[in-house]
């Protein structure tokens, strides 16, 4: 079987996998756009052990800058001078900031994994109602998106990780 069918038929039955587990037994506990975006990461940074640590960890500290500025938001008052929505950008620019600056940590070097996993957690918090919410971000709980959604970066990035050696099995 040549690479692109394996790769294809491989990244297609563990797709059908993981929608199964994030519409049944892990439900509200892994997101399936999130994984898949891990996923998708760890395959465009080359799909070795270093993209699985890179996606990983750069993935993870994403969600925790969004989860900090997530912090800070729910801080600023609705009556705040200049207004919110301008508060709330001049937050987010300061975390992303921050964010790439910690490339000059090496291990935090891979900037585009740190902003999916960033974009991720504001994507759950902005979409999914009453989750930007100090309780919530401060909960040791499932909504908590520190903890939702490293899960499912965690998770998607060994799916990625699966599907590149079940479609090297299956071209031998």
């Amino acid at each position: 079987m040549n690479n692109l069918t394996a790769l294809s038929i491989s990244i297609a039955c563990l797709a059908g996998l993981a929608t199964f587990l994030a519409v049944g037994p892990l439900g509200g506990i892994f997101f399936i756009w999130a994984a898949t975006i891990a996923w998708a990461a760890f395959f465009f940074l080359g799909a070795t052990q270093e993209a699985l640590k890179n996606t990983i960890v750069c993935g993870i500290f994403g969600v925790f800058m969004a989860w900090l500025a997530a912090i800070q938001i729910t801080n600023i008052p609705s009556t705040a001078i200049l207004g919110f929505p301008l508060w709330a950008a001049v937050t987010v620019t300061c975390s992303v900031l921050v964010m790439c600056l910690a490339a000059n940590i090496p291990a935090l070097a891979t900037i585009p994994a740190s902003v999916l996993g960033y974009s991720s957690t504001f994507a759950y918090l902005l979409q999914t109602p009453g989750k930007l919410t100090k309780d919530i971000l401060l909960s040791v709980s499932l909504d908590n998106p520190l903890i939702v959604i490293s899960i499912s970066i965690v998770v998607g990035t060994y799916f990625g990780l699966w599907s590149g050696q079940l479609s090297a099995k299956l071209t031998k």
